[in-house]
């Protein structure tokens, strides 16, 4: 396998999939109907009987935290993939992995707005692109930490 293959496998294949992924959570089957029918009949085995007023509290925290969680992955995977074999940090970097995430939840809100059981919130992508900066800070506070410690 030459390098530039192996390169685009182990950095960009990654973040192209995680990307394709969120493509594919933004479609009907996860919808919030769809994904309290997986959420309810686990949070009442682990919990008991909810009523309604908690579980869609519940709901809607659990798909909050998602999307932080998910955007943040996707800014990290990006940052990786920018970065490839080399080690350390670089803004360019950093705001490669920012600017392609804010621009993946700009269209997955903009793709929800159009589907029936959906809808497209532009809060949601103010939450995905605070994940990304979260994701980013932590990559800058990590690089430069290893950066000052003694070899």
């Amino acid at each position: 396998m030459n390098s530039q293959t192996r390169t685009f496998l182990l950095f960009w294949l990654p973040a192209v999939v995680w990307t394709a992924l969120i493509a594919v959570f933004s479609t009907n089957n996860f919808s919030a109907e769809e994904t309290s029918r997986i959420l309810r009949p686990f949070l009442e085995w682990l919990l008991g009987a909810l009523p309604q007023s908690r579980f869609d509290f519940i709901h809607f925290l659990v798909r909050k935290a998602a999307h932080l969680v998910v955007y943040a992955s996707l800014s990290a995977l990006w940052f990786r993939a920018r970065r490839g074999p080399r080690s350390g940090w670089q803004l360019s970097w950093a705001l490669l992995a920012l600017l392609v995430t804010m621009l993946v939840a700009l269209a997955d809100e903009f793709h929800q707005a159009l589907l029936p059981s959906r809808t497209g919130n532009p809060w949601d992508v103010l939450l995905d692109s605070f994940g990304a900066l979260l994701a980013q800070a932590a990559i800058a506070r990590f690089a430069r930490r290893k950066s000052h410690s003694p070899a």
